[in-house]
């Protein structure tokens, strides 16, 4: 073979190399369709973050993990898991190495933007009735009218019952719908901006049309006049789940988009899901930390709630818990948490905007980030100069860029559109106030935080093993 030209040698050693994943690791198809398959899986039984929760559990019991005691010292090798509230969850290996020589976190969200229901949220309305809600996190309102919606959640009964809601994603299940107007009447909503296509009022659910009527409760009967339809619906949820109305107030229901987790693309290289953002990630995490096998650092993963509004909460984290469960390991092996946060490095996995061409004229084509590259590193977040950010430091950076690519990992760098047009926050700052070095890596995604996201199969399978690797070293 002719020896490189000298411009050849010089592009090899001087320019970033930017390729898609199948050209560097074709061998990597195969491996990551059937990573996508439990991945799908995993996105129809978790698509609210109880849910996830519970899916993450079986799957961690499954490979041997048991319930965290803080009031236990563990050893190396020993696999725990903390279920915080049933809405956020640790999982652990403890590893070879003292944690005073630091710990590696993974931390993704399992909450999504969705419609929660009001506290008195039933209502009948001309002989209609519907579900008020509250849009929860970043959602676009306009886009969640005349499409397919289920409810999921919890209700806690008076007699101190949980009973478990999911309406709308068994075969046989009715749905749920919002409606929007038709355009032959719809002269004033089409001069609303966009953002009021359907203002957060406008967001009801109809949930029923008929009536209750018996021999008790003849249609002559006029005490319950307006209240009939929503008499039928109260009915429906007494036989099916034990609910009154009272029993909406001891809830949390979310009203989610029904569809289901399926490829996209004639070549079936992508996945559309509702609630990718985070669960992308989120899955990716913990797969890497049941795969990890006798760490030598020992391994947390997070799969943390409230990062749509904010983080905050007792299980969101700008709360402590997870410090909390660091500070009792250490103090288990003798060490000072905050000697151990100082020596700990967390990966903060969050899903980023991939380039999308029909509207590219909101991205910094130099800095964008591309389906089917690998996983996007954002050394720093925030918007409007960088305000709100985790920025890591250049130390960092070099130091989980050069791991990545000593085991292979195809990954890229990027930000979140151009700098004036938006932007958008994580986890990670929440972790950097704890002394924690941490930056964020997470997979590219196209129409993020719509009823139904598209992520690319090979960018999952690829942040998976990088999270792995970062377990590894």
């Amino acid at each position: 073979m002719e020896e490189k030209l000298k411009g050849q040698k010089l592009a090899d050693l001087l320019i970033q190399p930017k390729d898609h994943i199948m050209n560097v690791h074709p061998e990597l198809k195969e491996p990551a369709w059937a990573f996508a398959e439990d991945y799908k899986k995993f996105m129809d039984e978790g698509k609210i973050e109880r849910e996830a929760v519970d899916a993450a559990i079986v799957r961690l019991q499954a490979a041997g993990y048991e319930p965290f005691d803080f009031k236990k010292v563990y050893k190396a090798g020993d696999k725990v898991y903390w279920n915080n509230r049933n809405h956020a969850l640790i999982a652990a290996t403890i590893g070879q190495r003292p944690m005073n020589e630091g710990v590696r976190v993974t931390a993704a969200h399992v909450d999504s933007p969705r419609l929660d229901l009001k506290p008195t949220p039933l209502y009948e309305d001309n002989e209609l009735a519907f579900l008020k809600t509250h849009y929860y996190g970043g959602v676009r309102r306009y886009q969640w009218g005349v499409t397919p919606l289920a409810l999921h959640g919890v209700v806690i009964k008076k007699n101190g019952e949980s009973v478990k809601v999911n309406i709308g994603e068994d075969a046989g299940d009715p749905l749920m719908y919002i409606c929007d107007l038709l355009p032959h009447i719809a002269v004033e909503q089409n001069t609303r901006p966009l953002y009021d296509g359907l203002k957060g009022e406008e967001l009801n659910v109809i949930v029923g049309s008929l009536p209750y009527i018996d021999e008790e409760l003849p249609a002559k009967d006029t005490a319950l006049a307006g209240k009939r339809v929503k008499l039928t619906v109260l009915n429906a949820l007494y036989e099916k789940y034990g609910m009154t109305e009272g029993d909406f107030m001891r809830a949390e229901l979310e009203v989610v988009p029904a569809a289901k987790a399926q490829d996209v693309g004639l070549d079936r290289s992508m996945i559309g899901a509702y609630g990718h953002d985070d669960k992308v990630c989120a899955y990716p995490a913990l797969r890497a930390e049941i795969d990890t096998v006798d760490p030598q650092y020992t391994t947390v993963c997070v799969l943390t709630d409230k990062e749509e509004i904010g983080s905050d909460g007792a299980t969101g984290l700008n709360s402590d818990y997870l410090a909390q469960f660091l500070e009792t390991l250490a103090e288990g092996q003798g060490f000072n948490y905050k000697e151990v946060f100082r020596a700990t490095v967390c990966l903060s996995a969050d899903v980023t905007a991939a380039y999308d061409p029909t509207f590219g004229d909101n991205y910094d084509l130099h800095n964008a980030a591309f389906l089917n590259h690998g996983p996007c590193f954002a050394k720093y977040t925030g918007h409007g100069g960088k305000y709100n950010a985790s920025d890591a430091t250049a130390e960092l950076a070099a130091r989980i860029e050069d791991m990545l690519d000593t085991a292979g990992v195809c990954w890229q760098m990027n930000e979140m559109g151009k700098v004036d047009q938006g932007g958008g926050g994580t986890v990670a700052k929440y972790v950097a106030n704890h002394n924690i070095d941490v930056i964020d890596i997470g997979v590219p995604m196209l129409s993020m935080h719509a009823p139904y996201e598209l992520v690319a199969k090979l960018d999952v399978y690829m942040t998976y093993l990088a999270l792995k690797a970062f377990n590894e070293n």
